[in-house]
């Protein structure tokens, strides 16, 4: 095979949001050699575009493949949509750093998300995991942030308290390390503990460590429903008295009493960028989240971990709280904290993945289903489910309106990331096998306010920049030729009811110039690999 390509006949998107022309381009060793209409390569293999798209690699801005891309390699359904770069770590959830302590509670609080994870996928540091992923090899390329959380449980564990200063400095220190070994950035994520229990002094010294590397701040915010602003406010402050950048992850205003105030909450972020803060956020393009079980319940309810939490759930008086608590929306020490289930209701919460295999008969069922089903009220049904999995239970949750979805997807700041959360089994959210080519579609037909060289922007160049990779993001000689060709009828086929459908139309992907998709066909091949801040 020839160490260089010749796609002919394209019709280029070039991912800067201006209109899509005709030309061919030239790939040479990896990497873009030249652009321009009838391309004269003898030597080069070429490729007959016939009409189709062609644009920059997509790039997942907000994902949770921290432990897939360990455990599958080939990712075929990131491959499938045309993703030849995933962002990892988010939400202060991730599989690094460790202690020699925080082991334990580290892969607890990664397989609260997203199921179990073995004494050998979480490790040390940011080298190690890198370490591990490119000893495997894999079909695409990773990007990685530290996760609050673990900095925490390696310095404090789990405990509900304001750190001391020596602690913030711990962590600071901890946290230098991971971004001088080149990790892009912080994810906190204020409604997980123990993410949630750091108060401002904290965070304030954890953006300083970001400003002072270059890196990148971003948050799962404290609140998306009644304290949406004041918490937009509040990322806004640290970004500010920290003198970071930041991106505010999947915003969106949920809860059918919240809709309608997204703008508000975009225009906080359009005056912060005018008085001189760096920051954007992503969204994903459907209008039901994902998460664990576990935030159906207020944060105090993890204090001291899961095994804590199962505890004060065998004693009567702690059940008694949990539920004045998930039913009435009774938290006294969680202030700002609003329950899930009064906001959308227990039909509205749809299991997606369990850990524990019997109960897979489960998963697609809403608690209401499952309840009626079992004779028993919905609480006692979250309480037998928390149990029996030990809290690894993945949730759906119908709770975004599509005026304000349409809002934050049109939206100039925005960039476009999947969220999803994916397992090896279950019926997770189809967010993570559909994103892509759903937002294609949706451009295509006209649909949400963008043409689609602006939406491939969305999810090419924007988030490029956003993660400072300069040598990603458009169609431009001396570019790496991290490229995806596309028709017009492309479409996502996922669905709630069967999520992990392939897409449609998105026939080829290349990483580093070799091809990873092909004819629609998975080529096999690993030439992603984990990418480090510069």
């Amino acid at each position: 095979m020839s160490d260089s390509l010749l796609i002919k006949g394209a019709r280029v998107i070039d991912g800067t949001g201006a209109p899509w022309f005709p030309a061919d381009v030239l790939v040479e060793r990896g990497r873009i050699a030249a652009i321009g209409p009838m391309l004269d390569a003898p030597d080069a293999e070429p490729l007959e575009a016939q009409g189709r798209f062609l644009a920059p690699g997509f790039i997942d801005a907000h994902c949770h493949d921290d432990l897939i891309q360990l455990r599958q390699p080939g990712r075929p359904e990131k491959v499938a949509q045309g993703v030849s770069t995933v962002v990892v770590g988010n939400c202060s959830f991730g599989l690094y750093p460790q202690s020699p302590d925080s082991g334990g509670p580290l892969r607890e609080h990664f397989g609260n998300l997203l199921g179990t994870v073995t004494t050998q996928e979480t490790f040390t540091d940011f080298a190690g995991y890198r370490a591990a992923l490119d000893g495997r090899g894999t079909a695409i390329n990773l990007v990685s942030l530290v996760g609050h959380a673990a900095l925490r449980l390696a310095v404090m564990g789990w405990q509900n308290r304001a750190a001391t200063t020596e602690e913030r400095e711990a962590m600071a220190a901890l946290l230098a390390e991971q971004l001088r070994q080149g990790a892009h950035g912080l994810s906190l994520g204020l409604v997980y503990p123990p993410s949630a229990w750091a108060d401002r002094a904290e965070l304030v010294r954890l953006a300083e460590v970001v400003a002072e590397h270059g890196a990148l701040l971003t948050a799962h915010v404290r609140s998306y429903e009644g304290g949406l602003i004041a918490s937009v406010d509040e990322f806004l402050d640290l970004l500010k008295a920290g003198g970071a950048s930041g991106l505010l992850s999947h915003l969106q205003a949920a809860g059918k009493p919240y809709w309608g105030s997204l703008p508000r909450a975009v225009e906080r972020l359009e005056i912060a960028r005018k008085g001189g803060t760096d920051v954007s956020f992503d969204m994903y393009p459907y209008p039901a989240g994902s998460s664990t079980i576990l935030q159906l319940l207020p944060p105090s309810a993890l204090a001291g971990g899961v095994e804590a939490l199962l505890a004060r759930m065998a004693d009567a008086d702690g059940l008694a709280a949990l539920r004045r608590a998930v039913e009435g929306g009774e938290a006294p020490g969680d202030a700002g904290w609003e329950s899930k289930i009064r906001l959308i209701g227990w039909e509205n919460v749809r299991i997606g993945g369990v850990g524990e295999a019997d109960l897979r008969p489960l998963e697609g069922l809403s608690l209401t289903e499952i309840a009626e089903t079992a004779k028993e009220s919905p609480f006692d049904t979250l309480v037998r489910l928390i149990r029996a999995d030990r809290g690894r239970t993945n949730i759906v949750m119908f709770q975004l309106a599509e005026a304000d979805l349409e809002t934050a997807l049109s939206h100039p700041l925005h960039m476009l990331g999947s969220d999803g959360l994916p397992r090896e089994t279950g019926k997770p959210h189809p967010r993570a096998f559909g994103s892509f080519p759903r937002y294609l579609a949706r451009a295509i037909s006209g649909e949400g306010g963008l043409g689609l060289e602006d939406a491939v922007r969305h999810m090419t160049a924007v988030p490029a920049q956003r993660f400072g990779l300069s040598d990603r993001g458009l169609v431009r000689p001396g570019m790496v030729a991290d490229l995806t060709l596309f028709t017009a009828d492309v479409a996502d086929r996922a669905t709630f009811q069967d999520p992990t459908q392939p897409p449609h139309g998105i026939t080829d992907l290349l990483v580093a110039g070799q091809f990873v998709l092909r004819d629609g066909g998975h080529t096999g091949a690993r030439p992603g690999k984990a990418l480090t801040r510069a």
